[in-house]
């Protein structure tokens, strides 16, 4: 009889994969968005000019974002990484680190199979691979929010023994989230804040308060005295305030807009949400987790201007109660059987997606429906095998199909995003002097990838006139 497999080999399996998903292929693709390049030429313009406060988008002035992830890309690009590479590497590392942060702090607040459960589904999940690749705030942002959270768990529990160094350690995650994104992390804390009111003092004692301090107002101090009021009224008014009231930013959707887009981001892991841990309501910090992600979602579905990436902060926590919810049930292996079929639609999200991400628009994608079935078939009778002959097992091979099918999309799918959605290919193959009529995440790659604002090609002849979607 052979024997089983030690948990050592288990975790070093479960390493090499993580590793792999996360670092590898990460030049696969070209910058993507019109947000990715604007932020990696900021943070290369830092590392050029040696100015470290006052983030300049081509050669001007731009107070979109806080530093923090422009300091991220300047290292890296002082370190020698290339165009691709040097916005993108950073971003991917702290993913990783965090993973193991956020297994670890589960195990301590709960237990190891809890934990399990929670990081294996958060690292195999769509929303947090998707923003681990691009090079933009969101997942910097998720990161120190949800550390900071993870870290006050003991604190909403009323554990005076062990809340000290973790409040003052989650004061500083606070700091640098708004390091990320401004205030946002700020107004997302507020349910942490309100479940232990009567110790709210606590977060104002020089410990929490220095921390705080120290990570985030130097660079608001500076920015403000090097460039006074633009900086604040751009900042502030325009971006902060102005993104949740003002139409005017392009990103307006409806109220219901982030209903799909969460279960988009939890895939294929949503359907855990029927195990979600209500026999947990006695537990001060689920419903501090449970109120995070409602409080974020409904103050998200309140403003105006919605992008999908803005709800990332909140999966941390909800895949903290889908793993506490999953690790409580009789019977985990029935429970991702539904995760399993939903694995078999990567092959048709891997024809459509490069077109959505080009054109953005899901509505006018031709959706191959037929040719998926024989993979949802497939992936139907391999979930329904695993949970009748490997119950013990079901949950970890899940989570493993997950992550060597997403590893799969990425190698399949990369060149296609880099194809349709990148100006990385038109710059490498024509080089152009001046910018054809392109779409605006294409335009916004070109100054990137050729390092300054090209002007407009002059049009002489319409029917030669390029447009690129």
């Amino acid at each position: 009889m052979r024997p089983p497999i030690s948990h050592r080999t288990v975790a070093l399996l479960a390493v090499g994969l993580l590793c792999a998903l996360y670092l590898a292929d990460l030049t696969g693709m070209g910058m993507v968005g019109p947000d990715e390049p604007r932020y990696a030429d900021v943070g290369r313009a830092m590392a050029q000019s040696g100015d470290w406060v006052t983030p300049h988008l081509w050669g001007q002035a731009w107070f979109e974002k806080p530093a923090l992830l422009y300091w991220m890309t300047g290292a890296a690009t002082r370190f020698g990484l290339g165009a691709d590479l040097a916005p993108r590497v950073p971003v991917a590392l702290l993913s990783v680190l965090f993973l193991g942060f956020f297994w670890r702090r589960l195990k301590v607040e709960w237990d190891q199979r809890a934990a399990s459960f929670a990081t294996a589904m958060l690292a195999t999940s769509a929303g947090w691979l998707t923003y681990s690749h691009v090079a933009v705030t969101d997942l910097p942002l998720a990161v120190f929010f949800s550390a900071a959270v993870l870290l006050s768990l003991a604190w909403v529990r009323g554990d005076k023994a062990g809340a000290g160094l973790s409040l003052t350690a989650a004061a500083a995650c606070l700091g640098l989230a708004t390091m990320a994104k401004g205030l946002v992390p700020l107004v997302l804390f507020v349910p942490v804040l309100a479940m232990g009111w009567r110790r709210l003092l606590d977060w104002f004692r020089p410990g929490p308060l220095l921390a705080f301090s120290v990570c985030a107002l130097p660079w608001y101090i500076l920015c403000a005295i090097r460039n006074g009021g633009a900086f604040l009224r751009v900042f502030f008014l325009e971006q902060q305030l102005g993104r949740f009231r003002s139409a005017t930013l392009q990103h307006v959707q409806p109220t219901w807009f982030y209903i799909p887009i969460f279960l988009v981001l939890l895939y294929p892991w949503f359907p855990v949400l029927a195990v979600l841990p209500v026999s947990f309501r006695r537990d001060s910090r689920v419903r501090a987790l449970a109120a995070v992600v409602i409080f974020g979602f409904v103050f998200f579905s309140a403003s105006v201007n919605k992008l999908p990436g803005y709800l990332l902060p909140l999966m941390p926590p909800a895949f903290a109660l889908l793993g506490l919810g999953l690790s409580r049930v009789r019977r985990p292996a029935i429970a991702v059987i539904a995760p399993v079929v939903l694995l078999g639609g990567l092959p048709l999200i891997s024809g459509i997606a490069p077109h959505v991400l080009a054109s953005h628009d899901l509505w006018r994608a031709s959706i191959p429906w037929i040719g998926d079935v024989p993979w949802l078939i497939a992936a139907g009778i391999t979930g329904g095998i695993l949970a009748r002959l490997a119950p013990k097992h079901a949950f970890g091979a899940a989570a493993a199909l997950a992550g060597i099918g997403f590893l799969w999309f990425q190698f399949a799918t990369f060149p296609r995003f880099d194809a349709l959605a990148s100006a990385r290919p038109l710059w490498l193959t024509e080089h152009p002097q001046c910018a054809p009529k392109v779409s605006r995440d294409i335009l916004y790659g070109l100054y990137y990838y050729s390092g300054r604002q090209i002007s407009a090609c002059p049009v002489l002849d319409p029917s030669v006139t390029r447009v690129v979607r």
